[in-house]
């Protein structure tokens, strides 16, 4: 067994052999905290997120000049959260903020922590202290979540020590001092309400995804460090890709450069910047065969335009769209023939349904009511359960029958799309409303079981026995018959 003083060394030599590497942090434990970094961003570098940004300039004039928002006796701001998904640009926005003549603190919640127990206290306490000799200055800590989270009883010791360090801080200087407190964090739910109130961060501001304008603006910053060619339409690129962050777009960017580096082209184009977005989310506006990730083949379509909610004819439309791979199965190759590639979007469908019948209100069986559906039944009863299932599975067969409709109504057109599809494997959207004009152009022929090939194209063989690119190509065109066939009906099926 070790006597204490044994102990003691062992402590006292691990603290000296690590003293110079934690000095070198910036975050030693004898040594004088230094401004981490000296920003050369400014406001107009960051895009795509322009509320959030009108609202930290603000911050950018109070530590210009802080005697004029406090001549009438108002407070500055002690601290700003940041909220967000990943890749929106907080981080860049604090760098802004930074680009004036002050100090600026840039940490992870995750340096505050260490294996022993108040080294992250006192790392907090050294942070503060060397701010207020730096005032006026920003303290940005990334990733506050990692020190932040809500306190539990079963925490460990360290744990608390830390964030009870930071209230103490947060609420150990003056308002008008000169300091503010910068911190972002994806999960704003998880943080400690004694944290989060209003005396310690008094403004809470929203980092979203881009709009489609904002994205654009991003692929134009982007774009604008490459050689890119003449064809490249920023437009299409930002409604093809909904939900994209900044980070995302850069990658998107980068993907495309390589690529086009890789063929040895002069210039980056409008197929690399489609390339490059296929390979991220398997998202395009076309009809494809050619397998994407777990995908045999897939159709999805651009986006009128943003939409921040959806109709309940646009969530039926997207049901027939999700029913159609496995109707154009059955239809073509017959029920024994059916197989398990429209496993997933029977999945989408299942999801969506459920969705409207708990969530959104639309089963007039169920009433306008919002359910948990996903806690193993404690908030329901086994009635509601079951009835909420009924219900369900009522939207998929009405789907069902629907997209068997469509199909059968649309027959030439869906041979003729299968066709095309097994000869060319991927058709674009323009592609694909050429041929259809060309099919509905043709003189009324009678109705044959063989497939339908578009003129520009020689005389196929009918369409062979269930096939994994068979039968992806059934699934792929009946997907694009059945969102033509809701759009002449003036509906846009949500979802891609």
């Amino acid at each position: 067994m070790l006597r204490n003083s044994s102990i003691d060394n062992i402590v006292s030599n691990y603290y000296n052999s690590n003293d110079k590497d934690n000095n070198c942090l910036g975050l030693g434990l004898n040594e004088e905290v230094q401004a981490s970094m000296e920003s050369n961003t400014k406001f107009s570098d960051v895009k795509g997120v322009d509320e959030a940004k009108a609202e930290l300039e603000e911050i950018v004039h109070y530590l210009r000049d802080p005697k004029r928002f406090t001549r009438l006796g108002g407070k500055l701001p002690k601290g700003v959260l940041l909220v967000g998904p990943p890749g929106t640009g907080k981080t860049m926005l604090a760098k802004a903020i930074a680009g004036g003549s002050w100090g600026a603190f840039f940490l992870s919640g995750s340096e505050f922590e260490e294996m022993f127990v108040g080294v992250g206290a006192q790392r907090v306490r050294d942070l503060f202290a060397a701010g207020k000799k730096r005032s006026p200055c920003i303290i940005f800590i990334d990733e506050i979540d990692a020190i932040g989270g809500s306190r539990n009883p079963k925490d460990q010791q360290y744990m608390k020590m830390t964030l009870n360090q930071l209230l103490v801080e947060l609420d150990g200087f003056k308002q008008n001092e000169g300091i503010i407190v910068i911190a972002a964090t994806n999960f704003p739910e998880s943080l400690d309400k004694a944290l989060v109130r209003p005396g310690r961060f008094d403004r809470h501001i929203v980092v979203p995804n881009p709009d489609v304008e904002g994205q654009r603006q991003i692929l134009e910053s982007h774009m604008s460090k490459v050689l890119k060619a003449d064809d490249i339409d920023m437009m299409i690129i930002g409604r093809g890709t909904p939900g994209f962050s900044g980070a995302d777009l850069a990658n998107l960017v980068n993907i495309a450069a390589l690529k086009a580096a890789m063929d040895g082209a002069k210039a980056v184009s409008m197929a690399d910047l489609e390339y490059a977005k296929d390979k991220i989310m398997m998202g395009m506006h076309k009809a494809t065969i050619v397998p994407r990730g777990m995908s045999l083949g897939m159709v999805a379509q651009l986006p009128d335009k943003d939409e921040t909610s959806v109709s309940r004819k646009q969530m039926l439309a997207r049901l027939d769209v999700c029913m159609g791979g496995h109707v154009a199965e059955e239809i073509i190759f017959g029920e024994n023939e059916v197989t398990s590639g429209a496993s997933s979007n029977l999945q989408q469908a299942t999801t969506l349904a459920r969705a409207m019948v708990t969530k959104y209100g639309m089963s007039k069986q169920v009433g306008l009511v919002a359910h948990n559906y996903d806690d193993n039944g404690k908030s329901m009863s086994t009635e509601t359960r079951l009835l909420i299932e009924e219900e369900v599975k009522e939207f998929l067969e009405r789907s069902y029958n629907n997209a068997k409709t469509i199909l059968t109504t649309h027959s030439k057109e869906h041979h003729a799309l299968a066709s095309a599809l097994l000869e060319h494997e991927t058709l674009s959207g323009s592609q694909i409303k050429v041929l259809l004009a060309q099919v509905n152009s043709q003189q009324p022929q009678k109705q044959q079981q063989e497939v339908v090939v578009p003129q520009s194209t020689s005389q196929s063989n009918p369409v062979p026995a269930s096939t994994p690119s068979a039968a992806a190509s059934a699934a792929a065109a009946a997907a694009a018959v059945a969102i033509v066939a809701a759009k002449t009906q003036g509906i846009a099926p949500v979802g891609s």
